[in-house]
């Protein structure tokens, strides 16, 4: 710091109001700053920062099974937001969820010296395990159901399950049945909660689900067995990679969608609008949930925003894979 002061010829504590974005510096004195530390490829010593202010400007994230778009996308759009909040990341992926591994994962941010966590819990037993978040440390849990005391932000699961059937029930279909996702996943709780609050308000019979566990190949299987039943006309399905083995299994029975069966699928992933036909489909916006995540986080690591809880509205999206009866 002493050398960039040197050669724009101004004071150490000029260069600390640049470098802190100070607001009482004068645009030429900034700029000729910013150029004595572009010439000198001066960085900040980001450890003895963190000693001086107690602040590491790092952000933990505790994530389960990154292979799924939906966590992944969830993941991406924190990191992203935390970046433009001048905030590191240090994630930790768990492959499986159970209590030991979350404390563990906790223990090993709070050890980094983190200033706060996020915990993407879509899993009822990782949102119970919220319940192990270090007390002195601030936190937020993405999706994470009721996390007690812990801030929550997430999608209206039950909302994109009710826009989703609603939409097949106008098209004059009788009833719509629907492909789960894993049991103890909070999302697919929601979502069948919002398919079943749909159909009992149109006074329409509820189908029994049928199970799969987020992969196109689960879809592909409950789309065999559906199928094979003479009086479905529309399916509600979970997620899109469920929905693309439905119309696989549909293409290979000879069922045509919409013209036979139409198809709603859930997080319109990138490849959805060109799935065959293009996929019907709920909207998540993920980089809403990062922002907001992010956003509630440093309000408590600044003193406030505690038991806050945000939820992010989902967006329908209509394309030729449903039709009227």
């Amino acid at each position: 710091m002493a050398d960039v002061a040197r050669e724009a010829g101004v004071s150490h504590q000029t260069v600390s109001r640049v470098l802190n974005e100070h607001p009482n510096v004068r645009g030429e004195t900034r700029t000729r700053v910013l150029e004595a530390i572009d010439k000198l490829g001066y960085r900040r010593n980001l450890v003895a920062r963190a000693l001086v202010t107690r602040h590491s400007r790092t952000l933990g994230v505790v994530s389960f099974d990154t292979t799924l778009y939906g966590p992944a996308s969830t993941v991406y759009g924190i990191e992203q937001a935390a970046r433009a909040a001048g905030y590191f990341v240090s994630i930790v992926s768990l492959k499986s969820i159970d209590r030991s591994g979350v404390r563990d994962a906790l223990d090993y941010l709070a050890d980094q010296g983190v200033d706060g966590i996020v915990v993407v819990a879509p899993q009822r037993s990782a949102a119970q395990a919220l319940a192990d978040l270090p007390l002195d440390i601030p936190a937020v849990a993405v999706e994470g159901g009721e996390a007690g005391d812990v801030p929550v932000v997430c999608v209206d699961q039950v909302e994109g399950g009710r826009l989703a059937t609603e939409h097949l029930l106008s098209l004059g279909h009788e009833t719509v049945w629907h492909v789960s996702g894993p049991s103890d996943w909070l999302e697919a709780e929601g979502r069948v909660a919002g398919w079943r609050a749909a159909l009992k308000a149109a006074g329409r019979e509820t189908p029994e689900p049928l199970a799969g566990d987020w992969s196109p190949r689960s879809g592909y299987e409950a789309g065999r067995r559906l199928a094979a039943m003479r009086d479905v006309s529309a399916v509600f399905v979970a997620n899109d990679q469920m929905a693309l083995g439905v119309l696989r299994a549909f293409t290979e029975q000879g069922v045509r969608v919409p013209g036979q069966v139409s198809v709603v699928g859930f997080d319109d992933i990138p490849e959805s609008e060109f799935f065959s036909p293009p996929l019907t489909t709920v909207r998540q916006d993920f980089g809403a949930v990062g922002r907001h995540s992010i956003g509630m986080l440093l309000r408590q690591i600044e003193g406030g925003g505690e038991h806050e809880r945000l939820v992010v509205p989902p967006a329908f999206v209509r394309r030729a894979s449903t039709a009227p009866r």
